[in-house]
């Protein structure tokens, strides 16, 4: 089987690791809580910003949001680590800049995740994700980003969603921990039957 995933806030915390990054250099303290409320994917309002300066933010924050000590979410690495023994194909598609990508890749293999060069896609945006998850003819997709998700809605794909405060809406097979993996594929193909 073929599986793809989608990086940040999928695989790894990026979003609340950010949330302390800013906490941390606009010396505030606001309340984890707002975070976990949060139901869209930009941060910048919990701080006071306008969308142009939490873009500016953002972006200038990259190297510390990215390659500091992003924590991947609990049996991450490990579940998929599990899926490349049991002979699955392992995909990353993330629309992080194309300047991160190199990087972006020997990190998450630092972090261990299996990380094949030639099955690790980046550089593109929401929209582009989508062709490449229809080229790559995966039979699951795993992301958090309702623009992403809801394009690929009615396709021959198996699409879950990464829980998170701004997707509760969606009506998608979700994923809370990824211990639960195997148990929700199961299930899932308990129901095709």
């Amino acid at each position: 089987m073929k599986f793809g995933f989608d990086i940040d806030d999928t695989l790894i915390n990026l979003r609340e690791h950010a949330f302390h990054l800013y906490n941390r250099k606009l010396n505030r303290n606001v309340d984890i809580s707002l975070f976990y409320d949060l139901d869209k994917v930009e941060i910048h309002e919990l701080f006071g910003m306008t969308a142009e300066e939490g873009g500016k933010m953002w972006r200038g924050s990259l190297e510390d949001i990215y390659y500091t000590n992003c924590p991947p979410y609990p049996d991450a690495a490990e579940t998929l680590q599990r899926l490349e023994e049991e002979g699955h194909e392992i995909y990353y598609i993330t629309a992080r800049p194309k300047e991160h990508g190199k990087r972006t890749m020997e990190w998450m293999i630092q972090t261990g995740f299996p990380v094949r060069e030639d099955r690790f896609y980046y550089g593109m945006n929401d929209e582009d994700k989508v062709h490449i998850i229809n080229e790559l003819e995966l039979d699951y997709y795993f992301d958090d980003k309702p623009a992403v998700l809801e394009t690929l809605s009615g396709r021959p794909l198996n699409v879950f969603v990464k829980n998170q405060s701004y997707n509760r809406y969606l009506n998608i097979p979700r994923i809370n921990n990824w211990s639960e993996l195997f148990e929700l594929l199961s299930e899932e193909q308990e129901g095709h039957q």
